[in-house]
Order: structure tokens, then C-alpha cells, then sequence
């Protein structure tokens, strides 16, 4: 039986970890944390289960791609969500012009739902939401389609900057702002996001989206029990410390409490500048190394975790977005910019959700410098100045909530906080980077880190190598995975499993 340990059990590695154990290999996962997920983590407080980052997914609907690899794990059926309103998937609110703005499930809706704000720009609408789709469909992966080609070809748009790409087929600049409301979601900023990410995350999210019900840490327990039930291991609290390497071969890695584990292959799941510093400095040749750490970071976020009073905050069913400037829809990642720019506000669901939600999540997109600071401190040490901080972000984005949901701060019980330093020490992530390295449509090359490496049982896999999130990082599994079995092995094995 051929053997990998996989470096990190975030969504990167309990993906590739549960594809390899279904193709017959021993796994075994080391992670840091407590508990693994990563982005599927939870925590508890106030006696209420909070998600840290998977809160809005797509490619869940039936037929869609991350579906169909949960069909072919073997897990589908077992996988807790609730699909937002097909008549409201997103609201968005402009703070600028009090506008509030519907967006309904589909291309169709996508179109028709705009149309009724911006009725002259239905030919723009149906033209930019056909070029969606144009774009998509010339990527096989996305579909879960093998390829016989090693570097596919693709349209002169693929590559071009997405606030160009939106440029090309829109003029009213109000509508502009508003078909690039997802960029958060994906780290996006002006001229410099790539039209093919923008492409695929919002056909994702036309095409439906969903929550886990309950807590994501559910979908964290499927992944790893696909994993053990094929004989592998899920290790917590064992998190790798070194990684030793000799004539560019991994000979065994040692975790901090003084564990080895030694296999076939070596997969790393944390983020790359982070796996070089558990490695002996002459592993890559010095170009590599530079080239990793050169490449920029997508931005942060500040998260505020809410407990609501009993029946007093309606539960609603969509994802809500609060924007300042049409403006500034790019300007998330921007320095010199008055923050915040916007947020993301939604009522995370329960099991057996009813009328009334008890909890409400708002994520801010923020750069690592507002934290910068307090680099050096640990969790739970940071200093009062740094818990002032945080209460003073906090007070302003509730006033922000109050502007969207007038009455809101009369239904807040408690709150819990967390910053770019939370997500960097939880997620392992450089700078707290949310979307992994930011990706340039003018030096795709730079920001393109393929997970074949110069170590040659060690391999990549993530959001760094690959699109960010629940939507793309699967798909860097199935890479990662036929780096080992070959081009098209688990696309072929996916498309036998799901007829």
C-alpha cells in the first residue's frame, strides 16, 4: 500500500487526503490546531457553534463540481446545507445612494433581477452573463472534464484584468460596481485580479448557493472519515516542525512533540513561505525561495461573531452585502483607503432553523498592516491596547449594521472578535491571508505555484496553488492527486463514480 503524509489538515489537505485514501493509499494527516478544517473550523461561544470561514459555498448544487467529488468520496448524502432563496441568493446595499439591490438565482435571474434596476442595460447584462459562461465552459477542470492538453489555450479575456473584462461588456458605471460585488470572495482588486477568477466564482454563486447547517466542522468530520475508514489517521494537536531533506528527497518529517512520520509522499497543505522555514534552506534552489516569498498575499478580513437576543432578529435566508462607494468595490486591498469599505452580514443557520436566527456573523476585508503591530504576540497575549483595538473596529461596524438594519443593536447579546493575527495563527496563513497568494493578470507566471516541486516526493496543494476557498480548492486536490497517479486519473475515476 503506497503511503502520504500531508503537512496541514485544512480544507487543501483533508480534500487530497480523502481522494488519496479513496485511490488506496494510507494517509496520514499532521495538523497544528486542536482541531482540523481550517476554514472549516469552528468555535464555541456563548454557548452557540460558530463557523471561522466557510460561511457562503458553491459547486454544492446537484451537478455541480465540488458535488459531484462529494459524490465520488462517497459523501454526499451526509452533508448538511441549506441552499439560499432562489428569489434572493444576495443583497446588496450602497451606502453612497441608499441603493438596495436583489439578486436572484441563475443566469436568467442574474439578468432579469438587475435588468428591473438598471432597465437599459439588459443587451450589457445578457451579454457580460453569456461571457461568464463562455469563459467557464473553456475550462475543463471546472467541469471536472479531462484534458489531453498539458498548457490549454485560452481566449485573449482569460487573462485579461476582471475589472476590464466587466468594463468591456458594461458602460453604466453604477452596474459595474454592482456585478463585482463578489470580489471579496476571492481577494479581488483593481487591475490586477485576473478576469478568469472573477469568471469562475461568480458562475459558481449564479448557479446557487449554499451553507453548511449546523457548523462546518460537520464537512471536516466527513473528509476525515474518509481518510481513517481506508485505514489513514487524522492527527491533531501534532503540528510539523521539520521536514528533513537530503539530495532533494523528503526523508521523514518530525512534529513538535518529537513524532517522525515517514511515507512515499509528502504533501504540504499550509501555505508555501511557511513550509520553507520547517525545511533545510539548500531543498530549493535559492531562486524558488525568493520567487515564494516575493509573491503578495491577498488581504485579510476582521470577523465579528454575534450572539442574538431570543426572538428578536429575523433568520433571512441570503447572503447580505453592505458597500460605502461604488467607487470603491476594488479598493479592498488598497492602502491610504478609510475602512471600512464594506462587509458581509448574514445569519448563520442552525439544524432546525426557525423564524428567528440567534446568531449573526459580519466579515470585513482588512489589511495585515492594521495589525502589524502586534505581530510578535501570541493568542490570548496581545495586550489591552490590542482588545481596545478590537472593540472600537467592532463598535463601528455594528453602527454600520444599524444603517442596514435599522433596531439591529437593541438584538445584540454579546460579541466575539477576530482578527488578520486570528487568522494567520489559526490558519497558518502568511500575513492572515484569506485567498492565498493574490494573483496578477500581469505576471500570471509569478503568481502561478505549481505543486510539483524540485523535492521529488514532495508536493503542493491549496489555495496558494491554485483558485481560494471551498469553490477552488478542491479542484488543486484533483492536481495534486494526479501529479502522483497521472493527467486525467481522478477526473477519469470521478466521471466512472457519478453517472
Amino acid at each position: 500500500m503506497k503511503t502520504a503524509v500531508i503537512i496541514g489538515g485544512g480544507l487543501g489537505g483533508l480534500f487530497t487526503g480523502g481522494i488519496l485514501a479513496k485511490e488506496g493509499f494510507k494517509v496520514t494527516v499532521l495538523e497544528k490546531n486542536v482541531t482540523a478544517g481550517g476554514g472549516l473550523q469552528t468555535f464555541n461561544r456563548f454557548g452557540k457553534t460558530y463557523d471561522t470561514g466557510m460561511h457562503v459555498i458553491g459547486g454544492m448544487q446537484p451537478g455541480g463540481n465540488i458535488y459531484r467529488i462529494c459524490q465520488y468520496l462517497g459523501i454526499i448524502d451526509k452533508v448538511e446545507l441549506v441552499n439560499v432563496d432562489d428569489d434572493c441568493t444576495d443583497r446588496l446595499y450602497f451606502a453612497e445612494d441608499k441603493a438596495t439591490y436583489h439578486i436572484k438565482k441563475g443566469k436568467d435571474g442574474f439578468v432579469s433581477s438587475l435588468s428591473a434596476y438598471f432597465p437599459n442595460q439588459r443587451e450589457a447584462l445578457q451579454a457580460y452573463a453569456d461571457a461568464i459562461y463562455r469563459m467557464t465552459d473553456d475550462i475543463k477542470l471546472f467541469h471536472l472534464q479531462p484534458s489531453t492538453e498539458m498548457f490549454p489555450i485560452h481566449s485573449e479575456e482569460f487573462t485579461i484584468a476582471a475589472d476590464s473584462f466587466i468594463a468591456k461588456y458594461i458602460q453604466d458605471p453604477k452596474l459595474r460596481s454592482v456585478v463585482a460585488y463578489m470580489n471579496p470572495l476571492y481577494g479581488g482588486r483593481s487591475d490586477e485580479t485576473p478576469a478568469y477568477i472573477h469568471a469562475i466564482i461568480s458562475r459558481l454563486y449564479m448557479q446557487g448557493a449554499s451553507r453548511f447547517a449546523g457548523g462546518s466542522d460537520k464537512f471536516t468530520d466527513l473528509l476525515t472519515s474518509v481518510i481513517e475508514s481506508a485505514g489513514g489517521k487524522v492527527h491533531t494537536n501534532e503540528g510539523v516542525e521539520w521536514v528533513e531533506v537530503n539530495n532533494r528527497h523528503v526523508d521523514y518529517v518530525r512534529t513538535k512533540k518529537g513524532n517522525t512520520y515517514q511515507a512515499d509522499y509528502y504533501i504540504s497543505a499550509i501555505h508555501p513561505c511557511s513550509l520553507l522555514r520547517l525545511m533545510p534552506e539548500n531543498s530549493f534552489p535559492k531562486a524558488y525561495r525568493t520567487r515564494l516569498n516575493s509573491i503578495p498575499n491577498s488581504y485579510s478580513a476582521f470577523s465579528v461573531y454575534i450572539k442574538l437576543k431570543p426572538g428578536t432578529f429575523p433568520y433571512i435566508n441570503h447572503s447580505e452585502y453592505f458597500m460605502t462607494r461604488y467607487v470603491d468595490i476594488w479598493n479592498f486591498g488598497q492602502h491610504n483607503k478609510i475602512w471600512p469599505l464594506g462587509f458581509l452580514f448574514m445569519t448563520p443557520p442552525d439544524e432546525q432553523q426557525g423564524e428567528y436566527a440567534d446568531k449573526a456573523l459580519v466579515t470585513i476585508p482588512m489589511l495585515y498592516d492594521e495589525v502589524a503591530k502586534w505581530e510578535e504576540t501570541e493568542v490570548g497575549k496581545r495586550g489591552a491596547d490590542y482588545e481596545v483595538w478590537k472593540e472600537e473596529k467592532a463598535r463601528d461596524l455594528l453602527a454600520l449594521i444599524e444603517e442596514l438594519h435599522p433596531g439591529f443593536s437593541a438584538c445584540v447579546d454579546k460579541i466575539n472578535t477576530a482578527s488578520p493575527l486570528t487568522i494567520r495563527d489559526y490558519y497558518g496563513s502568511k500575513e492572515g491571508s484569506m485567498f492565498g497568494f493574490s494573483k496578477d493578470y500581469k505576471n500570471i507566471a509569478l503568481s502561478q505555484v505549481p505543486v510539483v516541486t524540485k523535492v521529488d516526493n514532495l508536493l503542493l496543494t491549496g489555495q496558494n496553488n491554485g483558485l481560494p476557498g471551498f469553490c477552488g480548492v478542491p479542484l488543486t486536490a484533483i492536481n495534486t492527486v494526479e501529479a502522483i497517479l497521472g493527467q486525467n486519473y481522478i477526473l477519469n475515476r470521478i466521471n466512472e463514480c457519478v453517472k
